[in-house]
């Protein structure tokens, strides 16, 4: 089992940022590919962003490219995700997530989630 607690949300004006960090415990977390999701009211769960398992490899969602950074720190059991320039349509619940693989790819299985932290846009 992998425990998941997401933290940093808030309220922040367009163009602002955030950090957004993730503390797993349980399971080996140097040995799982992570991500982020996000939700938006009255919409569908939707992927951010990932990282394998030695933070070798980073993948983003087309919207959150060049703003979004993902990053893990092994030693510490976290994954963090910087968000910068932020807008508006970035209003959502931010999910932690982990996978049982070493590698991430668009049909990876998400295993473990946390219970989410909500980030709010204001324009």
């Amino acid at each position: 089992q992998v425990q998941l607690v997401e933290s940093g949300g808030g309220l922040v004006q367009a163009g602002g940022s955030l950090r957004l960090s993730c503390a797993a415990s349980g399971r080996t977390f140097s040995g799982s590919a992570m991500g982020w999701f996000r939700q938006a009211p009255g919409k569908e769960r939707e992927f951010v962003a990932a990282i394998t398992w030695n933070g070798g490899n980073t993948y983003y969602t087309d919207s959150v490219k060049g703003r979004f950074t993902i990053s893990r720190d092994n030693a510490k059991n976290t994954v963090d995700l910087q968000m910068n320039s932020l807008k508006s349509e970035d209003t959502a619940v931010y999910y932690c997530a982990a996978t049982k693989a070493y590698y991430y790819s668009p049909n990876t299985r998400w295993d473990y989630w946390g219970q989410g932290t909500q980030v709010t846009v204001s324009s």
